[in-house]
């Protein structure tokens, strides 16, 4: 099964306005194949920087690049030489002065906050960003969201022959992450420390960040625990949803909730195996939670603010989407049933906030009015409303 990527209009558009553009997304999501076909039918070269011998023809960025002016040079893995951005200033504004103004470059990058470091402070103005994330509701047949959320959304995963074959793949990923990219991109911490932390961090999928005890139970102080984390949400790993502050006469939960991002990935550090196996686990509910928040923002516009609403007096709203401007605030209740009901606890959430919209994303697929002015919706349909208010 061949799965389109619907993103490469978004990064078409980007090399048609600006001098470089960056796709961003964790190891293994398919970047490097988005880019190459994105390359078909143009001028291009590819440079692979974990490659000593591409790394090598950068020794001299300017004159190895000023020979390939007309073509679209595509950058993988550019983290592995982050002082080439000062180099790309240079080349793009000297291409701007001699009518090469856009399409110049395509940098990829497997961690979000190492190349917008480097990139921010050297290529503002002269660089867009767009997001990879792995396979989403968007992009699968219906058939097929069952798989996607047992196995994730990790190309190479969710089209493993076999649930065995797709679970050891994970199984890889997460050792490669371990035992190779976190030393490049953070301090040297041990594997088997952040392996725990990781497999800590699942079984608490959707739970209130609580540094302390995971601290206690790692045998580290609260603060590394929280470095460790701030790493694997750098990594694109690991998603802190923060808590929504306002105003408010009430007493708000302060804590983020932490979702391991990839469901594949969490089955997988839980040796969850197949969909079946799923279903008969305790983390069933929390999967389905943090599946439907990676998709529906996925799915959101750009600018997009997300968080979840808690008070100790029990008014919870699972995700609230902050659109901004016509659109307001969305409400969202996510139930894993067939037959939704709906918490006290939201309608009360709801009074307290007055959102634009709400919504209740169940596991049917009818769109149907509930009381208080909450809509019945499939993950999937409101996923695709989402994603036409960014179009």
């Amino acid at each position: 099964m061949m799965i389109p990527r619907t993103i490469r209009s978004s990064v078409e558009a980007a090399l048609a306005r600006q001098a470089a553009v960056a796709i961003i997304g964790p190891r293994q999501v398919g970047k490097t194949t988005l880019a190459q076909q994105i390359a078909e039918g143009r001028p291009s070269i590819y440079l692979d920087l974990e490659a000593a011998a591409d790394k090598e023809k950068l020794a001299e960025p300017v004159l190895y690049l000023d020979r390939h002016i007309d073509k679209l040079v595509i950058l993988d893995e550019i983290h592995r030489v982050p002082a080439l951005f000062e180099s790309l200033r240079g080349i793009i504004d000297a291409g701007r002065r001699s009518g090469h103004r856009t399409g110049r470059f395509l940098i990829l990058g497997s961690a979000s906050i190492e190349l917008l470091r480097q990139s921010s402070e050297t290529l503002a103005g002269r660089i867009d960003y767009v997001d990879l994330t792995p396979f989403s509701v968007i992009e699968v047949p219906d058939q097929a969201l069952t798989r996607l959320w047992s196995r994730g959304g990790f190309p190479d995963s969710f089209l493993g022959a076999t649930d065995a074959d797709s679970l050891q793949l994970r199984r890889s990923f997460i050792r490669t992450y371990l035992e190779r990219d976190v030393p490049t991109f953070g301090p040297r911490i041990p594997a088997e420390t952040l392996e725990r932390l990781w497999i800590m961090l699942a079984h608490n999928q959707g739970a209130l960040l609580n540094a302390t005890r995971l601290a206690s139970g790692l045998g580290v102080s609260a603060p590394t625990v929280s470095s460790y984390i701030g790493l694997l949400v750098d990594l694109l790993l690991v998603r802190r949803l923060p808590s929504f502050h306002a105003n408010l006469s009430k007493r708000l939960v302060r804590s983020p909730k932490t979702y391991v991002r990839d469901t594949g990935l969490l089955h997988a550090l839980l040796g969850i195996e197949t969909y079946d196996d799923l279903l008969g686990h305790p983390v069933v509910g929390p999967s389905w939670e943090g599946f439907v928040i990676e998709n529906l923002l996925a799915a959101s516009p750009n600018g997009t603010r997300a968080s979840f609403y808690r008070t100790a007096a029990g008014a919870e709203i699972d995700l609230l989407l902050e659109l901004g401007g016509r659109h307001g605030n969305w409400a969202i209740e996510i139930k894993r049933s067939l037959a939704p009901k709906i918490d006290k606890g939201f309608h009360v959430a709801l009074n307290d906030l007055e959102p634009a919209q709400a919504f209740v994303v169940y596991a049917g697929n009818e769109r149907y009015p509930k009381a208080g002015g909450i809509e019945a919706i499939s993950l999937r349909a409101l996923a695709r409303e989402l994603a036409n208010l960014a179009e």
